[in-house]
C-alpha cells in the first residue's frame, strides 16, 4: 500500500498515485479535498515504501515505524500534539515508537512529519502499514544423472 503513497518535495501532505502518463504522473492528494494534479520528472517524488528511519543499528523501513505507531495509538489518530511540542517531547514520543532511533540524525522536523503523515493516513483509511513480503521460489538444484 505504501508504494502508491507519495511525498512530493515542495508540496505539503501526501499524494496517491492514480495514473502514469508519458512524461508525468497523475496524483491525488490524500485528504478531504482529493485534488488531482500532474507531477513531472523535475519534481522530487519519493514513495513512502522507500523511506526509512535511522536507528543506532540500522535503518528501519517507514512501514515498520508506522505499524509501531498504529500499535501504540490503537489504530486511532495520534493524540500527541506534535505542532506545539518541544524537541524533548518529540524525541520522547518517538522513543516510545522506535526506542533506538538515532538522536543525531533524526531531526524534530522529521518526527513532526512522521506524526503528521501517520494521522493523515489513518484519517483516510490508508493504515495498512505491514510491509508486503514477496516469497521467492527456492533455487532448485538441477539433478544430473551419471551414466553407469
Amino acid at each position: 500500500m505504501l508504494k502508491t503513497i507519495l511525498a512530493i518535495s515542495g508540496k505539503p501532505g501526501l499524494y496517491k498515485l492514480v495514473s502514469r502518463g508519458n512524461r508525468n504522473f497523475i496524483v491525488e492528494s490524500v485528504g478531504a479535498q482529493r485534488r488531482r494534479l500532474p507531477v513531472f520528472g523535475g519534481d522530487r517524488i519519493i514513495s513512502l515504501a522507500d523511506i526509512a528511519m535511522y536507528t543506532n543499528d540500522e535503518e528501519v523501513p517507514l512501514a515498520s515505524v508506522l505499524a509501531a505507531m498504529k500499535k501504540l495509538e490503537d489504530g486511532k489518530v495520534s493524540s500527541f500534539d506534535y505542532k506545539n511540542a518541544s524537541k524533548e517531547q518529540l524525541a520522547e514520543y518517538l522513543a516510545k515508537v522506535l526506542p533506538n532511533f538515532d538522536r543525531d540524525r533524526v531531526f524534530p522536523s522529521d518526527i513532526k512529519k512522521l506524526v503528521q503523515w501517520y494521522n493523515l493516513l489513518v484519517e483516510n483509511d490508508l493504515s495498512d502499514f505491514e510491509p508486503v513480503t514477496v516469497e521467492q521460489p527456492e533455487a532448485q538444484e538441477a539433478e544430473t544423472e551419471t551414466p553407469e
